[in-house]
């Protein structure tokens, strides 16, 4: 075990890697990951899928098999990637167990295409909960406007939701009354909230990409990298705030679980920044951070982590976001950019995977 890892966790910050493989799974890789780096938790999306699907051999023989049996394209992707999900769910089950079901999650997104379609995004968020059949499964779905709905839906009917795609406080706000309002009507028709899990997937890397680049053509370079820490800092301040309130502690006392922050987009983009930046900076308890194997690595190696460093540099990020606004910042513009390009580069992957697997239906 690595000092910092479990310095990391001792926090109060669940570690989860953001990548599934076949490959991954049969050499036993990620039973190694949950028990040398304190790995907790899986997240996918259709860029690591697609990634995936180019590299080696281990999906030859279930391709085949689908060629054979004449699936097409889109049932074939589903066969494909539910079977990852389920294997890796039953390895991090014991986690899952040991943790009361707040860990040991794995996270499969609904299609990407559907992100401006609630009702469907609905039914394909039940299609793959019952597809998958793990408890400990996380359905994705992103935090568009039409998400909304479908993460209220979801969440009433007893299915955990993992929100991706999260860029703005004023939606990552309107995602935990989303949530709160499923969780209200799973209660008025008896289900057991205790069972229902949540994490909101509030992006961190990106933000500092899009307004680092805004920054450059301002001739402010000087308050470069500072927004994305800024921001998830404030988000995580909005979460206090949520379940401070009389309505969260009504739904706590009736067994409900809060829905914990995940830091997500925490591999570092700029070179000239630390490879932990995004870690380091955003310790705080009841977190979980979903890193890529290199990030995860790096901070077995050589984070810092020193403690809370959320909470006590609230004023500092309200003071950075004020800067950036006097800077000629537009931060809802930048959030708005960020979200379609979001969608947009799941949606390329998805038909970028859905091209791979259609390649390889030979049987």
């Amino acid at each position: 075990m690595s000092e910092n890892l479990n310095k990391l966790s001792g926090q109060g910050v669940a570690i989860w890697l953001d990548d599934i493989s076949r490959e991954r799974l049969r050499t036993g890789n990620l039973d190694q990951l949950i028990k040398e780096k304190n790995v907790v938790g899986v997240t996918s999306n259709p860029t690591i899928f697609a990634g995936a699907l180019s590299k080696g051999d281990a999906y030859d023989t279930q391709l085949h098999d689908l060629a054979v049996r004449g699936v097409d394209v889109g049932e074939a992707v589903r066969a494909i990637t539910t079977y990852d999900i389920r294997w890796a769910a039953d390895v991090l089950r014991p986690v899952y167990d040991a943790s009361g079901g707040v860990d040991g999650r794995v996270s499969l997104e609904v299609d990407p295409r559907l992100a401006r379609e609630s009702e469907k995004t609905i039914a394909e968020a039940r299609a793959l909960w019952w597809l998958v059949d793990r408890p400990n499964l996380l359905i994705k779905i992103p935090a568009t406007l039409e998400g909304l709905p479908a993460i209220t839906q979801a969440i009433s009917e007893g299915i955990s939701v993992n929100v991706t795609l999260i860029f703005s406080l004023e939606r990552y706000r309107a995602v935990m009354d989303a949530w709160l309002t499923g969780l209200e009507a799973a209660q008025a028709k008896g289900l057991d909230l205790a069972s229902i899990e949540s994490v909101a997937s509030f992006f961190v890397s990106r933000v500092d990409t899009e307004i680092d680049k805004r920054l450059d053509q301002l001739g402010k370079p000087e308050l470069k990298g500072k927004a994305g820490v800024a921001n998830a800092r404030l988000a995580y301040a909005a979460f206090e705030d949520v379940v401070n309130s009389e309505r969260w502690q009504r739904l706590r006392a009736a067994g409900a679980r809060p829905q914990r922050p995940l830091w997500a987009s925490t591999g570092v983009k700029n070179p000239e920044y630390s490879d932990t930046l995004y870690v380091d900076q955003l310790v705080a308890p009841g977190t979980v951070n979903t890193m890529p194997e290199k990030t995860l690595d790096a901070t077995a190696d050589h984070a810092n982590v020193t403690g809370d460093t959320v909470r006590p540099f609230y004023e500092q990020a309200w003071n950075t976001m004020a800067a950036l606004k006097d800077a000629g910042v537009d931060y809802d513009d930048v959030v708005r950019v960020l979200e379609e390009e979001g969608v947009e580069k799941f949606e390329a992957s998805w038909n970028e995977l859905l091209e791979s697997v259609s390649k390889n239906l030979v049987p």
